[in-house]
């Protein structure tokens, strides 16, 4: 079980058998996980990393390119990896302007500049 405090703009969080600096310092970098039904609420137009992989990525026309396999960090933001139909991994920036309308009821997302997958 956790204690958890809110200082400010912090959240601090103790974890039983946590009990040094040493030891907590371990967990540096560690990410939370809950389950869904604790998860933060979203806005509209937000999306959960889990129900983007395995989206079906097609072509403004239509056309299959591969589906989403994961969302990343990449410094400059956030990268859908398109595991293209051959099975090669490409990535992409996750921005409105390569990315249009997505639909989790179907399984789909629209790849509006679908060069970026070019090497």
């Amino acid at each position: 079980m956790a204690e958890i405090a809110c200082r400010g703009n912090s959240l601090l969080m103790r974890f039983a058998g946590i009990d040094s600096p040493e030891v907590a310092a371990l967990l540096n970098g560690a990410e939370i996980v809950v389950d869904r039904e604790y998860a933060a609420p979203l806005k509209e137009g937000e999306y959960y990393v889990e129900d983007l992989k395995g989206l079906e990525v097609v072509s403004t026309e239509g056309q299959t390119l591969g589906h989403i396999g994961d969302v990343v960090e990449g410094g400059g933001g956030q990268l859908a990896e398109v595991i293209l139909l051959s099975g090669e991994k490409r990535f992409a920036p996750f921005r409105k302007e390569f990315f249009g309308e997505l639909s989790l009821s179907e399984g789909k997302i629209v790849l509006l500049e679908p060069w970026v997958l070019d090497q």
